[in-house]
């Protein structure tokens, strides 16, 4: 109806799972090994040849297509084309007697060559496995382990996203859901969010050793908040403000303590019960 004609990527497609990335990082690697090794290649009779120019990137084109596969365990060359690259090499006689030393110096120059490309892209290969699993590695966490949790799916923040902290927590592991998810005790900020994260979204939370930074700070810790049902009496001292929206309006309700009470009962009040000397910090708490 609408004429749309659908185009799915196939499953060689190196955009689909992440192989441009991969391919253009172990290329990378490899070539920053070749030029560290040299230019240029002289043979044993003093004949110059020039790798990047000539020979080396053919030998790299050839060792990179022609390497087997970790995942399919087959070359490149032989999923997409179905047949692998020859040299001329391959299809030479090897009962000569006598070869030209031209030709000679040149064959042995062409395998060092393809020898030297292979053993980088196998050596590029293996720092590459490194730098991923170095920050890819899932923790064992344990039940009853304290972890931080990334902000990366939580939308109960204000303020622009970059100035978010990356983690909040910690919080404690209360169960493991299998291998992969991990489900924690929110505190009260995050009371309406499922408690079940991925491991991959999580992180062990390592505490401050007091000995070795003894002039660090701690962060005081906030006094409970606990609601009461009536105004006992005149308010003593206002902590906190905030606006929250009943009956379809927007009305500013403030953290208070009371006086002749006990310090750790709170309440948030509207103003209509700041009667008395403490009115007189409304008009510097705004939101």
């Amino acid at each position: 109806m609408l004429v749309t004609k659908p185009a799915f990527s196939t499953d060689y497609h190196p955009q689909k799972d992440g192989l441009a990335e991969t391919l253009i990082q172990t290329m990378e690697y490899n070539l920053r090994r070749l030029c560290s090794y040299g230019m240029e290649y002289k043979d044993h009779k003093g004949y110059t040849h020039g790798w990047v120019n000539i020979t080396l990137l053919q030998a790299v084109q050839l060792a990179y297509n022609t390497s087997q596969h970790s995942t399919t365990g087959k070359t490149l060359s032989l999923v997409e084309k179905r047949w692998n690259a020859l040299l001329p090499v391959d299809h030479m006689k090897k009962n000569l007697l006598t070869i030209h030393s031209t030709a000679k110096n040149f064959l042995e120059m062409w395998k060092r060559a393809c020898d030297t490309a292979a053993k980088f892209i196998a050596e590029a290969k293996e720092f590459n496995k490194q730098m991923w699993d170095k920050s890819h590695m899932e923790p064992d966490f344990k039940q009853g382990d304290q972890v931080l949790v990334s902000t990366l799916n939580l939308n109960n923040f204000k303020g622009p996203k970059k100035m978010r902290d990356s983690f909040v927590g910690p919080f404690t592991i209360v169960g493991l859901i299998g291998e992969n998810a991990v489900e924690v005790k929110l505190t009260e900020e995050f009371s309406r969010k499922h408690p079940v994260f991925p491991v991959s979204l999580g992180k062990p939370y390592i505490q401050t050793e007091a000995n070795k930074f003894p002039s660090r700070k701690k962060n005081p810790t906030p006094p409970e908040r606990v609601e009461v049902e009536d105004s006992p009496g005149p308010v003593n001292k206002i902590f906190e403000a905030r606006k929250i929206r009943l009956n379809g309006k927007d009305q500013r309700q403030y953290l208070v303590r009371f006086k002749e009470r006990t310090t750790d009962k709170y309440k948030w009040c509207g103003i209509p019960y700041l009667i008395g000397p403490v009115s007189s910090e409304i008009s510097f708490i705004r939101l």
